[in-house]
C-alpha cells in the first residue's frame, strides 16, 4: 500500500463524509448546533482522509480507516434528531412477532446473557483484529481490499440515518431503568455511554462483523469460519443486548454480503 493515489476505502469514506455535509445542509429541520457539528466535522473528515492519503505512510494508512469508521458511526449520530415513530413501531412489532413478548432470550441463563453481552461490546475489536490476522499470515497485500469491505459495509450503514431516523430498542425499551433486576449490565453501561442513541438501519455491527468475516475467510479458511461464528455472536448479541431490531440485523447481513458480493478482488 504505497502513497501513490488514493485507495478505494479512502474514496469510499470521502464520499460518505460528503453526503453527510450535504444532508446537514438539506435536512432543514435540524437543530443548528447538530447541523453544525455534522456538517463542519463531515467536511474535517473528508479533508484528513485526503490529508493522510497524500502524506502518510503505509503503516499509517493502513489502520486510519478505524478512525474513519469511528467519525461515521459518531457524526452520524449528530444529524439524528426526529425519529420515525411509524417505522419505530414497525420494527417493534416484527420484533414481537418473531422473539414473543416478552423475548424468549429473557429466560436465557445469565451466563449465556453476559457472553452475547461481550460479543455484542467486541464488536470494534474485532474490526482490527480482522487485519491483524491477515499481517499475521504474510497477507499484507490484502489491506486494501479488507478495508474496501469492511469500510463500506460499516459506512453503509450509517449513511441512511441522517433520513431514516429511528431510536434502537434499548431506548424505547427504557432498558436502563429496568432490566430483569440489573440495569447496570455490561452492555447497558456501554450502550448509554458510548453509542449516539440513534439506531442504526441496517447495523453497523451486522454489517461489520459479517464483513471482517468474509474478507479474511478467502484468504485464512479456518480463521474467517471462526470469525463468520463470531459475527453470529454478535448479531445475536445486539438483539439480545436491545441494541438492535431484527430488522436491522438482517439489513445488516444483507448490506455485508452484497458488498462481498460486488466489489472486486
Amino acid at each position: 500500500m504505497g502513497r501513490a493515489g488514493m485507495l478505494r476505502h479512502e474514496w469510499i469514506a470521502v464520499l460518505f463524509f460528503a453526503h453527510l455535509a450535504v444532508a446537514a445542509l438539506v435536512r432543514r429541520r435540524m437543530p443548528a448546533g447538530r447541523r453544525v457539528a455534522a456538517g463542519v466535522g463531515a467536511v474535517l473528515a473528508a479533508a484528513g482522509v485526503f490529508a493522510i492519503a497524500r502524506t502518510a505512510p503505509a503503516a499509517v494508512r493502513e489502520w486510519t480507516p478505524i478512525a474513519s469508521i469511528l467519525a461515521g458511526y459518531y457524526l452520524s449520530g449528530r444529524t439524528f434528531f426526529a425519529p420515525n415513530r411509524q417505522i419505530e413501531a414497525w420494527l417493534a412489532s416484527i420484533d414481537r412477532r418473531l422473539l414473543g413478548d416478552p423475548p424468549f432470550f429473557s429466560r436465557w441463563p445469565a451466563p449465556i446473557v453476559r457472553l452475547l453481552d461481550a460479543a455484542y461490546i467486541g464488536c470494534f475489536v474485532l474490526v482490527p483484529a480482522g487485519l491483524g490476522l491477515l499481517f499475521a499470515a504474510g497477507h499484507r497485500d490484502q489491506a486494501d481490499l479488507y478495508w474496501t469491505l469492511v469500510v463500506a459495509s460499516e459506512l453503509g450503514a450509517f449513511a441512511p440515518l441522517p433520513y431514516l431516523q429511528t431510536r434502537p430498542p434499548w431506548v424505547l425499551e427504557r432498558i436502563a431503568e429496568h432490566r430483569d433486576g440489573d440495569p447496570r449490565r455490561a452492555s447497558v453501561v456501554f450502550m448509554e455511554r458510548a453509542t449516539t442513541g440513534a439506531n442504526t438501519l441496517p447495523s453497523g455491527h451486522a454489517a461489520g462483523s459479517l464483513a471482517v468475516a468474509l474478507s479474511v475467510i478467502g484468504t485464512l479458511p479456518a480463521p474467517g469460519l471462526a470469525l463468520l461464528v463470531l459475527a453470529l455472536a454478535i448479531s445475536v448479541g445486539a438483539v439480545v443486548t436491545r441494541a438492535h431490531f431484527v430488522v436491522d440485523i438482517i439489513a445488516g447481513v444483507v448490506l455485508a454480503g452484497a458488498v462481498w458480493w460486488l466489489v472486486p478482488a
